[in-house]
């Protein structure tokens, strides 16, 4: 479903624009449809509007519903979760009430450390059905960030995921540049978010600075040079008034090195932006490793002696083994649903946006 159909629809049974609003509200905030008040009464809203809203609720509670939920020691809970047609896919509340959601089923830009796109691109998530995983979890606690750092690209899932933010900057009541649009990079992204009338505040996934090496990593992202994204980026920031997040995974031997350290500081001196160091979520299948602890703290240490403001994240849930794709992974195999594998935690790190 998408959210101008669900307008279609209402309008289509005699609501006006305010009772369009009215219904769009408390659904994006995990209200009933009949929820009333003194000033609003039941009969406020027209007579086959009312009578449809118990189909309606149905439908919307189904657009996203809880499969398994596997809390992390962090505060954080990874939810595997099902859409309407049995494709699952995954959320995840965030400490500091945050939720990350996902835009696509799989994912078709490929990151070789990344075991969403190990299936490829399956199909796209409807704007709805954006919006109603953030209502999933604000069923369960209060959401006041919205990042869009799940499964999938939302650059490559352009109309629907701009129109939930729209929808969700608005009557969902989430501040604009608490709605963070996460991309790899994408030319499309950089021409259609200045013109938005909620403007969300922007993440970049770099991981290198190096061209060639980004080709490999991210195998099926837009050739655009490391270089250009920092300089769309910086336009964009300066724009909304947001500085942009550098997102850069941490991958041991890969690009933990002093040469890209001294290509972040060439890229990002002056830059209105934040870099987040994220040490990678290893996974058991993937060649790839997390770097020491100790080294990950040195580069984040190195780079904002050199003026580049950087914090140290960790993605949400390390204990659960529930890095991105992880349990949609083990859903495929007939496991999600037994209790989680628990690693020892990791040491404790910002994690508010890292997913």
């Amino acid at each position: 479903m998408q959210i101008e159909s669900l307008r279609q629809r209402l309008r289509d049974l005699g609501a006006r624009p305010v009772h369009e609003q009215h219904l769009l509200r408390l659904w994006t905030r995990a209200l009933p449809l009949d929820t009333t008040t003194v000033r609003r009464p039941e009969h406020w809203l027209p007579a086959e509007v009312r009578a449809a809203l118990p189909g309606l609720q149905a439908e919307l509670n189904g657009l996203a519903t809880l499969r398994s939920a596997h809390p992390g020691a962090d505060g954080s809970v990874r939810l595997l979760v099902d859409l309407h047609d049995g494709q699952a896919v995954e959320s995840v509340l965030l400490p500091r009430g945050g939720v990350c959601v996902s835009s696509q089923v799989g994912c078709a830009v490929g990151c070789v450390f990344c075991m969403t796109g190990k299936s490829g691109l399956l199909r796209q998530v409807g704007s709805a059905e954006i919006v109603a995983q953030v209502a999933l979890a604000r069923a369960q606690r209060e959401v006041k960030r919205v990042v869009f750092m799940g499964m999938g690209e939302p650059s490559h899932n352009l109309d629907n995921v701009l129109e939930a933010i729209q929808l969700l900057g608005t009557a969902g009541g989430i501040g604009h540049k608490e709605l963070v649009f996460s991309t790899v990079g994408d030319e499309r992204a950089f021409e259609r978010l200045p013109t938005l009338a909620v403007k969300p505040a922007l993440a970049l996934s770099l991981h290198t600075t190096d061209a060639a090496l980004r080709a490999q990593l991210l195998p099926r992202a837009p050739r655009i040079a490391p270089e250009d994204l920092v300089e769309a980026a910086e336009r964009y920031a300066r724009l909304s008034g947001y500085p942009i997040q550098f997102q850069w995974t941490l991958i041991e031997g890969v690009n933990d090195t002093d040469a890209e350290l001294e290509g972040i500081a060439r890229l990002l001196q002056g830059k209105y932006a934040m870099m987040n160091l994220i040490p990678y979520n290893t996974v058991p299948a993937l060649p790839y490793r997390r770097p020491d602890g100790e080294r990950a703290a040195e580069m984040a240490r190195w780079l904002n002696r050199r003026g580049i403001l950087t914090r140290l994240r960790n993605s949400a849930g390390q204990d659960v083994d529930g890095g991105c794709g992880q349990l949609r992974a083990r859903a495929l195999d007939g496991q999600a649903t037994v209790a989680v594998h628990r690693r020892p935690a990791a040491p404790r790190l910002e994690q508010e946006n890292a997913c």
